[in-house]
This record gives structure tokens, C-alpha cells and sequence, in this order.
């Protein structure tokens, strides 16, 4: 995400002329989408983005379990 935000600001500065980046190549300015297009290509492919996903179920199931043992006065589970 950061990368297509990069890009958005490096384009609009390219195409108003302001600043170094009007002298620089379009190729240069473009470049963050082409990263970004890779970047989440190689997320797809590689099952990061899914274990993220998983990673975020995992923490939210867990929030609610807390929460439902906590409001019925059990507490936290305890090991033994």
C-alpha cells in the first residue's frame, strides 16, 4: 500500500512539473506501481496474504473467547 501511495504522489508531481521529479524519467516516476504489482503478486503466490488473514481470525476468536469467559466470571484459562 505504501508503495502505490508513493507512486500517486511521484505521478502527480511528475505531471504538474513540480520540484527534481519533473527532470526525472517517466520510467522512474511509474516505478512504485510496478513494485507494488510484483509486491502483491509474490503475496498472493507465496500464502502471506492468506496467513495474515488466518493470523487476524486467529486473534479476533480469541478476543471474543476472552471476552465471553471474562463477562461469565471465569477469567483467563489457567495451565497446569
Amino acid at each position: 500500500m505504501y508503495l502505490l501511495g508513493i507512486g500517486i504522489i511521484l505521478l502527480v508531481l511528475k505531471y504538474l512539473e513540480i520540484g527534481p521529479v519533473a527532470e526525472w524519467s517517466w520510467w522512474v516516476a511509474l516505478a512504485p506501481f510496478g513494485l507494488a504489482v510484483a509486491w502483491w503478486t509474490w503475496a498472493d503466490m507465496s500464502g502471506y496474504t492468506k496467513r495474515k488473514a488466518v493470523d487476524r481470525e486467529n486473534v479476533r476468536k480469541q478476543a471474543r473467547i476472552d471476552k465471553s469467559r471474562e463477562a461469565l466470571g471465569l477469567g483467563p484459562k489457567k495451565r497446569k
